[in-house]
């Protein structure tokens, strides 16, 4: 389990003229609002216009998939998708049904459109460890999201 605040970074590239796509679950929006608020501040800060991010909600985690992969059909195409959702395990295997089903659609997604797409879901056993980690004493993983996505596209332009 992480004991630091996982959202410092350091040697981000210029995000200016970058588009990026937010697709975010509605479902835990307590977590999932404030994990998608913090990466498009992030996104801001790293030089990307607010105008140039394009947010769409997908009722659960297991809809990520698909709101990717139409988000990845826009014109103009987003130089990178986040996906942000949360998955708290409950009494039945449904977690594990749906974090494997959403961790495998995703990477299919990327290597399918050659686009970063980026795993913003946080997938804990409680809902402390979702709140801690969507602003609380670990950080808030909507910032990492950000700026992998941040990363991965100026890596792609290269």
């Amino acid at each position: 389990m992480a004991t630091q605040n996982l959202s410092q970074y350091s040697d981000v590239p210029d995000a200016n003229g970058m588009k990026i796509g937010i697709v975010v679950a509605e479902w835990n929006s307590e977590i999932t609002f404030a994990m998608k608020d913090a990466a498009v501040q992030t996104l801001c800060e790293h030089g990307v216009n607010d105008s140039d991010i394009i947010v769409r909600h997908v009722p659960g985690s297991f809809e990520l998939t698909a709101g990717a992969q139409l988000m990845a059909n826009y014109t103009p195409v987003p130089d990178a998708i986040i996906c942000i959702g949360c998955v708290i395990r409950g009494e039945t295997p449904h977690f594990d049904y749906i974090c494997q089903s959403v961790t495998i659609g995703l990477t299919q997604l990327t290597i399918k459109f050659a686009m970063p797409v980026i795993f913003g879901v946080l997938t804990t056993n409680d809902l402390q460890q979702a709140l801690d980690r969507a602003g609380g004493k670990h950080g808030n993983k909507g910032v990492e999201a950000a700026i992998t996505a941040i990363k991965m596209a100026a890596l792609k332009r290269e």
